[in-house]
């Protein structure tokens, strides 16, 4: 990143009319190293953009912190910088966090929640040889790339804006007390006039002091459930719900946790222990975590739930082979679609939604978890492909008001965890109303109270 030729390619944007110059933007900055934490300048004092002196502009930078000047291990924090200057139009900025005993440490880890900010990764804070992880990305840089900062993007910095101008973006702390973590942040309040010179570049810094440990999660007696019937229990690999109360200091989904298809084991500083083995997260809340079981094998399990550094006293779980489960609508209805995926439910079940119930001789899809092994085996802690069929090993029937239907199959949904999915054509013989639809599978049935809404 020769800063020489970007800025010389820039102004030649300009003077054709075609771009305008970015400041800071993802091809052109800004310089790496640009937040004053120790042993880096601004990009004022290395002189890549001047115009006063630092923090004489008028104006300033600051960073709103959702959890005040604390972090709690683990926890993940929704950031804001908010670069403001009376006579600015172009603007941008970069991040980075460090251990206040040790500031050549960095302090977790950022991640970009939309196209406006991208993560840098260095192998130390002045090195030319930077790499840009943009939203979308596996934003986690590498054990050779162990500098991270947070910066803005070529969209982020040409939202010409006067005033003053915001970014956001997570951060999740280390997920263990490391003491004081000071953040330092640069603001670039640009005139966008195509030179370097003109510019106000203001800087900040804060330090967030460990939180003090608050109530220790606690899961509820039988709060090991199955995923879909909410009844006790577990199956390897099949999703579960776990109830109780402190469980998280935050309502969120694995949406952004997921690298290469790989599902997380730790979701905001939130982590589930199942006979030993981690659990994969999907959602956390104080009061409820969905998550996938491990194969963690049969039996007697030791479920438990680290938040923030604590751990739950432990709860005994039965972990079984089979224990298949619909998944439901309201009113106890099994989730099923026909196969072009609309949905085979009640009428008026979902307000403003048009359906048509299931009618006999309908091929329709019913979902659901809990239905064990496939041949081949399921992948651990990833998304099943979406090429191959991971079909059911063991025998499969469904009955639909107390009548035999045909099974044409059950296997893993492709490119899902966890989800089932079995075919069949509802009998001819069943009447109008709500039926009672069971699925046995190697001997094991799904919960009774169940109904497919037909309608002939």
């Amino acid at each position: 990143m020769n800063r020489r030729r970007k800025l010389i390619s820039a102004k030649i944007a300009v003077v054709m009319g075609t771009i305008p110059l970015l400041i800071w933007a993802h091809s052109s900055g800004p310089d790496v190293g640009a937040t004053a934490a120790p042993g880096e300048q601004t990009c004022n004092q290395s002189l890549c953009h001047v115009g006063t002196n630092l923090n004489a502009g008028g104006g300033k930078v600051e960073v709103a912190f959702p959890s005040g000047l604390t972090y709690s291990p683990g926890v993940k924090q929704h950031l804001v910088v908010t670069i403001s200057d009376p006579s600015a139009r172009m603007w941008g900025f970069q991040l980075t966090a460090r251990q206040a005993a040790a500031p050549t440490t960095v302090a977790g880890t950022f991640n970009s929640t939309d196209r406006n900010t991208a993560v840098l990764c260095l192998p130390t804070p002045t090195s030319p040889n930077a790499s840009f992880l943009d939203f979308g990305q596996n934003q986690n840089c590498s054990a050779v790339r162990p500098f991270t900062y947070i910066e803005h993007t070529t969209p982020g910095s040409g939202r010409i804006k006067t005033g003053s101008q915001t970014y956001e973006f997570d951060w999740t702390p280390p997920a263990s007390n490391v003491g004081d973590i000071r953040i330092y942040v640069s603001g670039n309040a640009a005139n966008g006039n195509g030179n370097e010179t003109g510019d106000h570049v203001y800087n900040t810094s804060y330090t967030l002091t460990f939180a003090a440990a608050g109530p220790a999660p606690a899961i509820e007696s039988n709060g090991v459930q199955n995923g879909a019937s909410f009844q006790p229990g577990i199956v390897p690999n099949s999703w579960i719900t776990i109830k109780g109360s402190n469980l998280s200091s935050a309502t969120d989904t694995w949406e952004k946790a997921i690298v290469d298809g790989k599902l997380p084991t730790s979701l905001d500083g939130v982590s589930v222990d199942v006979g030993g083995k981690p659990a994969y997260i999907y959602f956390v809340s104080p009061g409820q975590i969905n998550a996938l079981a491990p194969d963690a094998g049969a039996g007697s399990m030791q479920v438990t739930v680290t938040t923030a550094g604590q751990t739950s006293a432990a709860v005994s779980a039965n972990s079984s082979v089979l224990m298949p489960a619909f998944f439901l609508w309201p009113n106890n209805q099994a989730v099923a679609t026909r196969v072009d995926g609309s949905f085979a439910v009640k009428n008026g079940t979902f307000a403003g939604v048009t359906t048509v119930p299931a009618k006999p001789g309908d091929v329709i899809i019913l979902w659901g978890t809990g239905m064990g092994p496939t041949n081949p085996a399921a992948p651990v802690g990833s998304v099943t492909s979406p090429t191959t069929l991971y079909s059911v090993t063991n025998s499969v029937s469904v009955t639909v008001g107390g009548a035999s239907a045909q099974v044409f199959g059950a296997a893993l949904s492709p490119g899902f965890v966890g989800l089932y999915q079995v075919a069949i054509q509802v009998p001819d013989s069943v009447p109008n109303g709500d039926q009672p639809v069971v699925v046995t599978i190697g001997g094991a049935p799904s919960p009774t109270g169940v109904v497919l809404a037909v309608q002939r």
